[in-house]
């Protein structure tokens, strides 16, 4: 699986480059600027794309509009996303398409290694990997008159889990239920959120995520 790593800072940069070679991944490119990145993922074509929100020149949002320009020349190109803080402007940004193969991380979350080598191929496959301060500061926003209102707590929590890009079996372990559980709370929250039902996991999950993100 080939990867273009943006990231600004030397030893994050190198630290994630060997993380991700000694799982297997092929580093195409690792840069430390948005001019770098565009060219990198314009020439190169990646499987997916790990970037740093802010980068140089202007240290603002420039991986990330970088990140949004490809894909938009390339419908679906996996990106993952890593931030020093949750930006609920820049979650929103990145899922607006819809499309799939996203991911907001903080930073924080690199030096779990498992967990964020297990973000990176999730999104690679066309999945969704957010944070759980990303999600629930989504749910926060949304107010008391909206259908999310309507679910259960534990409609509520299997929701915030399956956003995280997490099976029926995981959710399951955590939630310390069947699976049969899990279903039976999936189909509830389609119908009490207006959603077609889909035994796809991922579609699944984009399908809540674009729900949260759009302006009712």
């Amino acid at each position: 699986m080939r990867v273009v790593l943006a990231e600004d800072l030397f030893l994050l940069r190198d630290g994630l480059v060997r993380l991700l070679e000694a799982f297997g991944f092929e580093i195409a490119a690792a840069v430390e600027s948005g001019p770098e990145l565009e060219r990198a993922l314009a020439e190169l074509k990646p499987d997916v794309a790990v970037v740093d929100v802010r980068l140089p020149p202007t240290h603002t949002d420039e991986g990330l509009q970088c990140a949004l320009r490809a894909r938009r020349d390339r419908p679906g190109l996996p990106v993952l996303v890593l931030s020093q803080h949750v930006e609920q402007l820049y979650a929103r940004e990145l899922l607006a398409d819809g499309s799939g193969g996203v991911g907001y991380l903080l930073k924080d979350r690199v030096f779990d290694a498992e967990q964020f080598v297990d973000a990176v191929r999730r999104v690679a496959a066309g999945g969704t990997a957010m944070d759980p301060q990303v999600i629930q500061q989504l749910l926060a926003r949304r107010g008391d008159d909206r259908p999310l209102a309507r679910l259960t707590p534990r409609e509520r929590e299997a929701m915030e889990l399956m956003a995280q890009g997490r099976s029926n079996t995981a959710i399951a372990q955590k939630m310390v239920v069947t699976e049969r559980a899990v279903a039976k709370h999936t189909a509830n929250i389609f119908v009490k959120l207006g959603l077609e039902v889909s035994d796809d996991d991922n579609r699944r999950v984009l399908a809540v995520l674009a729900y949260l993100d759009r302006d009712r």
